[in-house]
């Protein structure tokens, strides 16, 4: 039997629906207009209470008005114990004892149920707000405010500085001090410069800077949100690749360990170009084109800027900032590009790797489905910042960003799930392949066991982006199916290797670093062999001439020789502006 204090649903329902009859009532209508007036006017109520006909006398005035709004700012709940009292700011009356009865002026008797009464009571409790007001901040989107920063302490070291420069203005070439003196990395110099409109006037003043950096000392509070906000488009909280060419021809600029490149200015922007493509590749994970501060915080981006200040040698820099690599990359494109115009087409690209790459995943490439630059498709052309994510890819398929463009290619419906019919799609090239070089391709049934075997899916049947990237063997994975020269590699290599590659990843070299490193010097041996290498110097596309002669000779060097030097192409006539369109 329910307690007699437990409203069932049946009967909360009559009871509601007696309470609507009785306040539709004419007369109850009329005692409560009776009692608004007298409220209205401050005059006292006379409540008669039951059969005692206790009477109670409640004055509505300005004062009790004052105290109910008190209350109501400390929010303090009204109290469990004594469910007949209701709090002072109540518009109606309200008994205090535990008769059921109440007569209103006229004489007329008014029934309210008991529990009917306890049920609002608990309603009508107001929430209060101590456990959210006791949640500490969480999400810093431009980093944690520092506790102990002394802010003006810092102005006071920038305006020092700035005195030393004629008229306290400070040029481009002033910018180094200036940067220290921010406790910023020294290759900030021309982010800070342009932040505060040098790149307009050619100077900037002591009071535009300081100006400058307080509202950005005051906005952002880690290294991340300075740098995008110091780099960023007016009103944009992210980074796009134009953003980056200022900074980067700095470096070009002004790097002890680049400076053989002041006599080959033509490559500067293909170098520049490398660079920007190489910090979105391993920072943009997101693939948007817009680099935001959360994404710049969780990669090794700016303590490799920071490092370019120590490191003379920006060779030793293999993720972002290395001629070598650049020297490579570009080196492989060229080769590719017989037309000399700076775009490859499918017949190009066919050529990398003496056709190694599936004709199929060649067609996924140029379908726009890993390419920012649109006209790949429009038009059919790769261009060469496209070039450069191809190849960082297709040479080392462990990384995230590798195994997300060739999934994104092998999946032809964009289901975000390899099925076995695109697997099969993309396998039958590979037999034909094997077929012709007189080698009895294993069916497919039997590939699809072992593929299924290596990537364990977690849904049988479909492989998903996150089982390749948990399996630790996507590289085998993807060449089986696209890459018919690293297939047979891997055929024929003993598998307990493949067991302590896996066992020894992350601990040496990546793999696109041996192939860089083992490509450059092969170009450098080619070039040394090369009968007509005593004639190479004199031609106007070779950047250093006698210097290198003189200084390097044949040795391993950090020049750029274009590989078909007779070619009529003008490099001035190449803006590097058009590879981020």
């Amino acid at each position: 039997m329910p307690s007699p204090q437990v409203l069932q649903p049946v009967l909360k329902m009559k009871v509601d629906e007696l309470f609507l009859n009785w306040l539709s009532d004419p007369t109850t209508q009329s005692i409560l207009k009776d009692y608004l007036d007298l409220i209205k006017s401050g005059q006292p109520v006379e409540l008669s209470i039951g059969d005692a006909q206790d009477k109670r006398s409640l004055s509505f005035n300005e004062n009790n008005n004052v105290a109910s709004q008190k209350n109501l700012a400390e929010k303090k709940p009204a109290p469990l114990s004594t469910p007949f009292s209701t709090p002072s700011t109540s518009t109606l009356p309200s008994r205090s004892s535990s008769n059921t009865r109440m007569t209103g002026p006229s004489g007329r008797v008014l029934r309210r149920s008991l529990s009917t009464k306890k049920a609002q009571v608990r309603t009508e409790e107001p929430v209060t707000t101590a456990l959210s007001e006791s949640i500490p901040k969480f999400y810093f989107p431009q980093g944690r405010p520092q506790a102990n920063l002394n802010i003006d302490g810092l102005i006071s070291k920038i305006e020092k500085i700035f005195s030393q420069f004629p008229n306290e203005r400070a040029t481009i070439e002033d910018m180094g001090q200036v940067a220290k003196a921010c406790e910023c990395p020294l290759y900030w110099k021309v982010p800070l410069f342009c932040s505060a409109g040098g790149d307009r006037t050619g100077f900037v003043s002591v009071h535009k800077f300081v100006a400058m950096w307080r509202k950005t000392l005051l906005t952002c509070h880690d290294d991340a949100s300075k740098f995008v906000h110091l780099l960023a488009k007016p009103g944009c909280n992210y980074l796009e690749q134009d953003d980056f060419i200022p900074f980067l021809q700095d470096v070009v600029n002004s790097h002890p360990g680049l400076a053989f490149l002041k006599e080959a200015p033509d490559f500067h922007s293909r170098y520049i170009t490398t660079v920007i493509q190489r910090v979105f590749y391993n920072v943009n994970r997101s693939w948007t084109g817009k680099i935001t501060c959360s994404e710049l915080r969780k990669s090794n981006f700016l303590q490799n800027v920071a490092l370019l200040e120590q490191e003379e040698d920006v060779n030793q820099l293999t993720e972002f900032f290395s001629y070598e690599h650049f020297y490579v990359i570009y080196c492989k494109f060229w080769e590719l590009d017989t037309d000399h115009d700076l775009y490859i087409d499918q017949k190009d690209l066919a050529g990398h790797n003496d056709q190694a790459i599936s004709q199929k995943m060649i067609e996924r490439i140029f379908s726009g489905t890993v390419t920012r630059d649109r006209r790949v498709y429009k038009e059919g052309r790769l261009s060469y910042a496209d070039f450069v994510w191809f190849l960082i890819s297709e040479e080392d398929k462990k990384t995230d960003t590798s195994i997300e463009y060739w999934f994104r290619c092998m999946d032809l419906d964009g289901d975000g799930v390899l099925s076995m019919y695109e697997l099969e799609y993309f396998y039958e090239e590979q037999c034909q392949k094997l077929e012709a070089m007189a080698i009895e391709p294993l069916p497919f049934e039997d590939c699809l066991c072992q593929m299924l075997d290596l990537v364990k899916p977690e849904v049988e049947g479909k492989i998903t982006l996150r089982d390749l990237k948990r399996c630790k063997l996507a590289h085998i994975f993807f060449d089986t199916f696209f890459n018919i020269e690293k297939y047979l590699d891997h055929e024929q290599k003993d598998p307990f290797s493949v067991i302590r590659e896996v066992e020894t990843d992350g601990q040496e070299l990546s793999n696109w670093e041996k192939y860089a490193a083992e490509e450059y010097d092969i170009l450098v041996a080619e070039e040394a062999a090369n009968d007509q290498c005593n004639d190479v110097y004199e031609n106007p596309l070779s950047p250093l001439g006698q210097h290198i002669s003189s200084e390097l000779g044949l040795t391993k060097r950090h020049f750029f020789e274009i590989p078909t030097p007779h070619c009529n192409l003008d490099l001035d006539e190449y803006e590097y502006e058009d590879d981020f369109e």
